[in-house]
This record gives C-alpha cells, sequence and structure tokens, in this order.
C-alpha cells in the first residue's frame, strides 16, 4: 500500500523540480528527500523522474500518472482534515492567491487585508506576479488572471471587466503639442511593455490601438510603466484601477480612447470543496463586483463590504 507520506514528498518534488527547493518546503534535509524519492521509485519499480543537472527532476511518463493519483489524494487528505478536524467550523486555515501584477498589488492586496481582519484565522499569501501563475504545481490556491483556463479540473468564473485608458500626467500635458484628436498622438512619446517578453496577447493593445506609437520606455511590469508615466515624459495605457486612484495622472482622450479586458478567477475543483476557499471565492466575487466603477475608471476610490 502506498504511504501517503512518501507521496508528499513526491509531489513537492515534481512541483519545484529540485530537491533542495522540495525540502525547503517539507522542513527537511535534501538527503531526506532524495532518500524517499529513491524508496519510493523502489516500492513502485518504476522511474518517476528524469535527472538532470540544468533542468532538474522531470516526470517520466510513470511520473506523470502518478502525480494525477497523488494531487486526487492530497485535496482527499484536505477535505478530510477540514471536514473532522472543525477546521472548516473555525474557519481556520491557509490559503494563497496569485494575481496580475497589477491586479494583485491594486485591487487584490486591500482586498484581501479586508477579508483577514474578517476572518482572523484564516492566513492569506498574494503573489502578485507579471506572468500565469501554475494551479497544478501548486504555486497558488486562488488564481486570478487575464485569460479562462482552456483545461484542467478548475472551477472558473468571470469575476469582472475592467478598463484601459490613455494617461499621462498634467505637467506632460501641458508642455507638450495639444491633443484633440487621435491623430494628435503621433507626435508624442509613449511607455509600453516589452513585446517578445509579453506573458498574454491580451497585453498587447499599445500596438493595436495606436500601431505607429513611438515608444521610448518598456518594462515587463505595468506597476514600472505607472510609475515611469508619473515622471512626466511620455503616455502610457494604464489598467483605470491603478491610475484612477492617482490624482497625479489624468485620462488623455477619454471618450475616444479605452480598452476593455476582463479577470477570470479559478481554482481546482477539489479546493473549491473546502469552506476557506467558498468563503474566500464569494468574498472576492462580491468585494470585486462592489468596485465595478473603480475598474472602469469612474471612480478612484477602493469601496469595501459593510
Amino acid at each position: 500500500m502506498l504511504d501517503w507520506d512518501s507521496l508528499r514528498y513526491f509531489l513537492e518534488v515534481a512541483r519545484t523540480q529540485r530537491v533542495s527547493a522540495a525540502a525547503r518546503k517539507l522542513g527537511v534535509e535534501h538527503t531526506t528527500v532524495s532518500r524517499r524519492i529513491r524508496a519510493l521509485e523502489a516500492e513502485l519499480d518504476s522511474l518517476l523522474f528524469e535527472k538532470s543537472r540544468n533542468t532538474g527532476f522531470l516526470l517520466t511518463d510513470d511520473g506523470q500518472r502518478l502525480f494525477v493519483y497523488a494531487e486526487q489524494m492530497e485535496s482527499a487528505v484536505h477535505s478530510a482534515r477540514e471536514n473532522l478536524s472543525g477546521i472548516g467550523q473555525a474557519l481556520s486555515g491557509h490559503l494563497r492567491i496569485g494575481a496580475t501584477e497589477g491586479f494583485g498589488s491594486y485591487v487584490l492586496t486591500p482586498l484581501a487585508a479586508d477579508f483577514q481582519r474578517r476572518y482572523p484565522h484564516i492566513t492569506l499569501d498574494i503573489l502578485p506576479v507579471p506572468r500565469f501563475v501554475s494551479l497544478s504545481k501548486r504555486e497558488a490556491d486562488l488564481a486570478i488572471t487575464i485569460e479562462r483556463p482552456q483545461r484542467g479540473p478548475y472551477i472558473c468564473t468571470k469575476l469582472c471587466d475592467y478598463t484601459l485608458r490613455l494617461y499621462g500626467t498634467p505637467g506632460y500635458l501641458a508642455n507638450h503639442a495639444p491633443i484633440h484628436e487621435r491623430a494628435d498622438l503621433a507626435g508624442h512619446t509613449f511607455i509600453g511593455y516589452v513585446d517578445e517578453l509579453l506573458f498574454s496577447e491580451r497585453l498587447r493593445y499599445l500596438e493595436d490601438l495606436l500601431p505607429e506609437s513611438r515608444v521610448v520606455l518598456r518594462s515587463t511590469s505595468v506597476i514600472a510603466q505607472y510609475h515611469a508615466t508619473l515622471q512626466g515624459r511620455s503616455l502610457a495605457i494604464l489598467p483605470c484601477f491603478i491610475a484612477a486612484q492617482d490624482p497625479r495622472l489624468v485620462p488623455v482622450l477619454e471618450d475616444e480612447i479605452a480598452i476593455t479586458r476582463s479577470f477570470w478567477m479559478y481554482c481546482h475543483e477539489d479546493l473549491h470543496k473546502l469552506k476557506r476557499m467558498a468563503i474566500l471565492w464569494d468574498f472576492m466575487r462580491r468585494s470585486v463586483t462592489r468596485n465595478t466603477r473603480l475598474l472602469a475608471g469612474k471612480q478612484g476610490t477602493m469601496r469595501y463590504l459593510p
């Protein structure tokens, strides 16, 4: 009979692809992890990982098959612990949320602090990153991102739409050629993304909207673009939920330039059964809905649930 403790070691190595990283997460020595993996492979009489100094521990075909079953067992253990130990009743435990960098920093983090105030026994990790987080590798329990997952055992919902507009500082607009229509933008400079490092085609809005724009500063970080715009030397397309909260920025051609994108929220279908996840899921949906005007750039302050 397979030992669940050995499968815990297997899952961490599969997700991190490094024995040392798995050991840190498990709080043990790396030699212990290596020994447990060797023992599991011997018990199953199967090679679970291809080991490489460059790529680390990569799952073999047998490892991939075992990974599916081990994840199911992990979810079952979490559900059993919650339902039988009273964790669900006490609304305690831990959850990790991954989100795009801007939304994670300027919307998710304030809402997460409000959630934690209401449910002080549920601890949260917030991961605002300029990339997609991997739920299959358990980098996060809940993801909020700009693309709907195409496959996987996930519960998914459209969280909200949000608007992006062209922004600049009042000083920039006062010291540069007037902008009355889109054609006037030809004489201005812009801040944007590094095209070849975009993690989603949904971010390629500057060249779609203004294909002839002269971009003089690029960054993979929308927060870096926001701070660069504040320097008053160029214009940038920014999410309203960031720029509308800052009176140092004003929209340019507000009635003409507006881009709509969407956020999707999803988690593993087994984790969705956990009471603390269900509470967080509902809280995020209601809180974000309450901030529809901020997401559309029609107000500049965050609103919280009563």
